[in-house]
């Protein structure tokens, strides 16, 4: 785990004194107080927490943690909160970035940190719009969305998420939403990964994008669309009355129905959480012919990046005399005296 001692806290330790200032009805209260409430569960200790975020509605989020935190620059989270973790790597870290702050300007540092595989929790809020700055189409809006930067509809391919991270080298990817009852065992999956832990998190724009993700993350009516992924367990939606399978001749994703309960002649996948190439095709679906896939849906651990700076540090110091003064003076050195003339006089 992330925190190398567990205490015992609960949600009102995590709770700062400043005023939540979102919009009324915000998806990003929901993900606020998922996340202080996994932290007791963690057993995290917030003198050894840091939130780390850049710029957007969902980078306010370290002023409502009671813990260390930095809101830095527009896309640049992801490069500070590799800093903060090279300078010590005992912190447990969590980057908070938006779908605008992370894959437009930000796509380049959040590329990186993802292919380096930094230890820390990354939280990507997706609600497919530019909320701060008043409702422009982002890297992740639909075609045809309207926006004031869009008036009669963006024509733009939109980004996805879990898509880019996998394909950025990423080892853990999941995806939850802001109200979802569920998203708490997400964070705690995230949590336990050691490396880079990627979380889609889908979240309604009240003001500017409302009501987008209704069709699967509706408080009622919508869990038939929604595909929870559990490690080793077959891959069911809409009661059990469903589920996916793999076309071996087209290599594709099929739905089926699955009859009295019968999985397996159905042929219901089993997920493998380790399989990186049937994550690929779990993004990839087209949301409505088949259910969005919810949950971890890659997690397959390799050495983090700050693990192998750390041991080369060692490596390098080995043997090495710490002593500055006998480091400066090394070698060929001389000493100016102020009382002799030029060398050219």
């Amino acid at each position: 785990m992330n925190a190398p001692v567990k205490i015992e806290t609960t949600l009102k330790d995590w709770v700062t004194d400043q005023e939540v200032r979102w919009c009324p009805g915000c998806g990003d209260y929901a993900i606020l107080k998922a996340v202080q409430r996994t932290l007791p569960q963690l057993g995290a200790d917030p003198a050894n927490t840091c939130f780390i975020s850049g710029i957007g509605c969902s980078s306010r989020f370290p002023y409502y943690m009671e813990s260390y935190g930095f809101h830095t620059i527009h896309g640049r989270a992801p490069a500070i909160a590799t800093g903060v973790k090279l300078a010590n790597p005992d912190l447990d870290i969590w980057l908070v970035t938006g779908d605008g702050d992370g894959l437009s300007i930000g796509g380049n540092h959040l590329m990186h940190v993802l292919r380096r595989n930094v230890n820390m929790q990354i939280m990507l809020f997706n609600n497919e719009i530019y909320g701060l700055t008043k409702g422009q189409y982002s890297p992740t809006s639909r075609e045809g969305t309207k926006s004031p930067s869009t008036p009669i509809g963006s024509y733009d391919h939109p980004a996805k998420p879990a898509a880019f991270a996998l394909g950025a080298g990423a080892r853990f990817v999941a995806r939850g939403f802001d109200v979802s009852k569920k998203l708490p065992e997400v964070l705690v999956a995230a949590h336990a990964h050691q490396g880079a832990a990627f979380i889609e998190i889908f979240q309604n724009c009240i003001v500017y994008n409302k009501d987008v993700f209704e069709d699967f993350a509706a408080p009622k009516g919508a869990e038939d669309r929604q595909l929870w992924l559990e490690d080793g367990q077959p891959m069911l939606f809409a009661g059990a009355a469903k589920g996916l399978t793999l076309n071996r001749d087209t290599l594709a994703l099929e739905v089926v129905d699955v009859v009295d309960g019968d999985h397996e002649a159905a042929g219901v996948l089993v997920h493998d959480v380790t399989s990186r190439t049937i994550a690929h095709m779990l993004v990839e679906m087209p949301f409505g012919p088949f259910p969005m896939a919810l949950g971890v849906l890659y997690d397959d651990p390799m050495p983090t990046f700050e693990t192998a700076v750390v041991e080369e540090r060692a490596r390098a110091s080995e043997g090495k005399d710490d002593n500055l003064a006998k480091l400066l003076a090394k070698g060929q050195t001389w000493t100016v005296d102020a009382n002799e003339g030029h060398p050219t006089d």
